[in-house]
């Protein structure tokens, strides 16, 4: 296993937070800065190039686990029915999509990744977070972010959010006081992990909350790829 784990040769950037935290804005902004933005210098050129997927939903059986996670349905989902499914969603993303990918050297943006599990199924339902634990190193294998952005709001400004796209989904339509415990939890995971997880204000306006990120990751890439951070064509250009 720890071979396989060398071999991976892009990065996992996750994007985490509350309901209507804005992470699938920021993932599509991310992705056009680095793309078509001054980001694309600071990665290397080739392979799959920038990739975004989700969990739950990043492959075919995900799509199916996550109609049946998120939608409202005739009966009841017991919480641990809950756990069991968002780890055969990672599991067959981890194996059949994030590896493959990730050895070929893609720079993958998730939405959502094992924070969440513990956040919403730790602190939210109360589960054992040592039995969350275990789930989550069987489901992925070892495979951990290379950094997580946790974008951080106000429950209610989140949420309030959510009611003005429209229906809300089964995970949506829990009470605030759910929402508050699994804020604490990513809040609590950011302060345990700071050497991966960082916390971005997303109270701001997309293009405030887009700089933030965007120099949390000129930071990472100069990093992970330092060869790239010091061309000439690497110097900052303006997005168009």
């Amino acid at each position: 296993m720890g071979s396989e784990i060398v071999l991976l040769k892009g990065k996992l950037i996750v994007f985490e937070g509350v309901e209507g935290a804005g992470k699938t804005t920021q993932i599509q902004r991310l992705r056009h800065w680095l793309t078509e933005g001054a980001g694309r210098d600071l990665i290397p050129a080739g392979g799959p190039g920038v990739v975004v997927t989700r969990e739950p939903g990043g492959t075919a059986l995900g799509t199916k686990l996550r109609r049946l996670l998120l939608e409202v349905g005739e009966e009841p989902m017991s919480d641990r029915a809950e756990l069991l499914l968002y780890a055969a969603d990672r599991a067959q993303h981890v194996e059949g999509f994030l590896r493959p990918l990730l050895a070929e050297g893609a720079i993958v943006l998730c939405d959502r990744f094992t924070d969440s599990t513990v956040a919403y199924q730790g602190f939210g339902r109360g589960l054992d977070g040592e039995l969350i634990a275990q789930l989550n190193a069987i489901a992925t294998a070892g495979l951990t972010s290379d950094v997580t952005l946790l974008l951080d709001l106000p429950v209610t400004v989140g949420l309030a959010r959510t009611q003005r796209r429209g229906q809300a989904d089964r995970m949506e339509q829990a009470n605030q006081a759910f929402h508050e415990r699994v804020q604490a939890g990513f809040r609590a995971l950011a302060a345990a992990h700071p050497e991966r997880m960082v916390a971005i204000d997303a109270g701001g306006s997309e293009a405030q909350v887009a700089q933030e990120i965007q120099t949390v990751m000129t930071e990472r890439l100069c990093l992970w790829y330092p060869a790239l951070a010091f061309r000439p064509s690497a110097s900052p250009k303006p997005l168009s």
